[in-house]
């Protein structure tokens, strides 16, 4: 009996995944929960187990497609077995998905001015997410010329980047001959135009000058996609929304190294490896429930104060990075966080984590230590209003009580949106954050 491997409903706002990578391919023997393929969305990669054991049949979805949850992407069976009728990409059988959302039908132009205040033959669009407008801002692209394919006929960001492909290329750049008589290149000069365009060379060189390159001295393209595309993209839209400002203090951490030292092998007999980061979050929390406006949401309305606090952990990953997210972090104590961090940082690597997983995130901290940063000055996670960077742990000579003395020192960066925090208000919380490590009992 063959089991059909479905696109699954990756969170409950998210209903379309794009396959990144085939685990497994046709003919390939498969036990049950082996990792089969590996899925994009707009909030997570993560990796589909196998939902039977036997051997991959079919492959429906190529990889870098992008399908609706409930989609059929392969079949899984015995050797010689029948495949199912329908074979189509959509979802039939015994497959352990949800089925695709309904509705998901790309709406006529309006003809008419409707009572939500749409003009005469003007399409209704719908809700419009900010990134989307943002990019469709960026490309000058008029939003009534693109199809939706999202939920109800909704634009998504993938909609305007199909449509940003399909128009004509850009002109080609001009050249020397189409040059004004004061740009062109004369004896004595280090390079010509022509080379200064990435990975090309000059198809007539100058006397003297070195022969054209060949495909081997070319720079290596990379391209940009999956979740790097995700972060440029993210990183860019807060930059352009925030007004960013960074606050810079250091802490002694000689407390929290000696409780560090007592408790390690205590955590250990509960299969806890204890780090410097949950004492972190530990101080952070501090922080935050003393100067809660620090852990807030602008809008262009009114400020909103948060009654959680989630805590996300920026977490490096080979092509990048993720953020998953500690719910509720005032709640858990020492132990509890450090369990958690050990999980979401292990099946973030393994690309394990659940889209809500990584959401809902209220305060981010940056460990950009661990490769010996001394400090930095991270970008705001949106629609956050601050993220807390840390530095690598040094021994350094200070001065305490008029005497020199060696403490292991780090140095904590604050970068906050200055439409929420004042200067005053986010050094406040960096005192909160301070005394909490260096007072650690």
């Amino acid at each position: 009996m063959t089991t059909n491997v479905l696109m699954p409903q990756l969170g409950e706002s998210v209903v379309e995944g794009t396959v990144s990578k085939w685990l497994k391919h046709e003919g390939d023997a498969i036990s049950e929960y082996d990792p089969i393929v590996e899925v994009n969305t707009d909030k997570v990669d993560t990796e589909i187990p196998a939902p039977a054991t036997g051997t991959l049949l079919k492959v429906y979805v190529p990889e870098g497609t992008t399908v609706k949850a409930g989609a059929l992407l392969a079949v899984i069976g015995q050797p010689g077995e029948a495949l199912p009728e329908g074979g189509n990409g959509q979802a039939a059988g015994h497959g352990r998905a949800q089925p695709a959302p309904k509705g998901d039908q790309t709406p006529a132009p309006a003809a008419r001015k409707q009572g939500n205040g749409t003009p005469a033959g003007k399409r209704d669009l719908g809700f419009i997410s900010p990134v989307v407008a943002k990019l469709a801002d960026e490309h000058k692209v008029d939003l009534e010329q693109v199809t939706g394919t999202g939920s109800g006929g909704r634009i998504t960001k993938k909609d305007v980047l199909a449509y940003l492909e399909q128009q004509p290329a850009e002109p080609a750049p001009a050249t020397e001959a189409d040059l004004p008589p004061w740009e062109k290149p004369g004896e004595g000069d280090l390079f010509r135009p022509t080379e200064l365009q990435f990975g090309t060379a000059s198809a007539t060189p100058a006397a003297g000058s070195q022969p054209p390159a060949t495909p081997s001295q070319t720079p290596a393209a990379i391209p940009v996609q999956g979740i790097r595309k995700l972060i440029a993209e993210h990183m860019v839209l807060s930059e352009r929304t925030a007004p960013h400002v960074t606050t810079v203090f250091e802490a002694d951490l000689s407390r929290v190294l000696a409780h560090m030292q007592a408790n390690t092998e205590a955590f250990a007999r509960d299969e806890v490896k204890l780090t410097l980061t949950p004492y972190f979050i530990t101080a952070a929390v501090a922080g935050l429930k003393a100067v809660p406006l620090v852990n807030s949401r602008w809008t262009d309305e009114q400020i909103l104060l948060l009654r959680e606090i989630n805590i996300g952990l920026a977490v490096a990953l080979h092509e990048g990075l993720i953020v998953p997210v500690i719910k509720r972090a005032d709640d858990k104590s020492l132990l509890g966080l450090a369990r958690e961090v050990n999980d979401l940082a292990r099946r973030a690597r393994a690309k394990g984590l659940r889209p809500e997983e990584v959401q809902g995130g209220t305060f981010t901290i940056t460990n950009h230590g661990v490769s010996g940063s001394l400090f930095a000055t991270p970008i705001i996670n949106q629609p956050q209003t601050a993220i807390l960077g840390v530095g690598v742990m040094q021994k350094r000579v200070v001065v305490i009580n008029d005497a020199i003395a060696i403490r292991p020192m780090v140095y904590l960066t604050l970068t906050f949106d200055h439409r929420v925090l004042d200067g005053a208000v986010a050094d406040r919380f960096m005192q909160h954050l301070k005394a909490a490590l260096e007072n650690w009992p």
